[in-house]
This record gives structure tokens, C-alpha cells and sequence, in this order.
């Protein structure tokens, strides 16, 4: 079973996915739950330790990025991101390494990532 150290490190985590909700709009990709978390799984020791975050976490985040072009897309992104993290506790030390990995790995957004994010408003 894992500990609660790890959950909190996989919510942080799925929270980062939240930054692809401000993606340019272009041709609809299906994200599935699944492939969040894939795309994920590399930053597992940025949000824990911070430093630098590792080659496959960046790409993963740019892929997830890239890949979320419609509303739909992020709202769905969202929704799971909502869904993974439901109840799990985490801290303001890995919330602010996940919040800041987007940028860590050269993606510039115009607004802050959230837990309490709508996904219902996300464009």
C-alpha cells in the first residue's frame, strides 16, 4: 500500500496537469485519465525533493500540454486531475513545487494552478 508521503507527491503531481488548460486551441486529442498520470509519473521526485526537475518530467508536461487543444480536452484533464486528488491531503511545500513545474520546464502560463479550480469553466 503506498504511504501518504507518496500520495500527496502523486496528487501534487496531477495537479501540475492543470496547466494544460490554458493550451492553444487546435485539433482535439483524447487524454484519458491514464495518460495524465503516465505523463506524470517523472516528476514524482520534483514535487517531493524540488531541484531540478528530471528530462522526462518536462516532456511529459510539454506532451500533456500539447496534447489538451480544446476545451473539452481540458476540462476532461481537469476532471481526472479533480477526481485523482479527491480528499488526498498535501502541503503548500509540494503544492508550490507542482504549481511551478510548468515554468521549471520553459512553459510560461497567464494564470495560477489550482485544487480549487471549476473544472466546468475551464476554456
Amino acid at each position: 500500500m503506498a504511504s501518504s508521503g507518496v500520495l500527496k507527491l502523486v496528487s501534487m503531481i496531477l495537479i501540475v496537469c492543470m496547466a494544460v488548460m490554458g493550451a492553444p486551441k487546435a485539433a482535439k486529442a483524447a487524454i484519458t485519465c491514464s495518460d495524465v498520470v503516465s505523463h506524470l509519473i517523472p516528476c514524482l521526485s520534483y514535487v517531493q525533493n524540488g531541484g531540478t526537475p528530471a528530462a522526462a518530467c518536462c516532456s511529459g508536461v510539454k506532451t500533456l500540454y500539447g496534447q489538451a487543444q480544446t476545451s473539452p480536452d481540458r476540462q476532461d484533464v481537469c476532471k481526472c486531475i479533480k477526481s485523482a486528488v479527491n480528499g488526498m491531503p498535501y502541503t503548500g511545500y509540494n503544492l508550490n513545487l507542482a504549481a511551478g513545474l510548468p515554468a521549471k520546464c520553459g512553459l510560461h502560463l497567464p494564470y495560477n494552478i489550482s485544487p480549487s479550480t471549476d473544472c466546468n469553466k475551464v476554456q
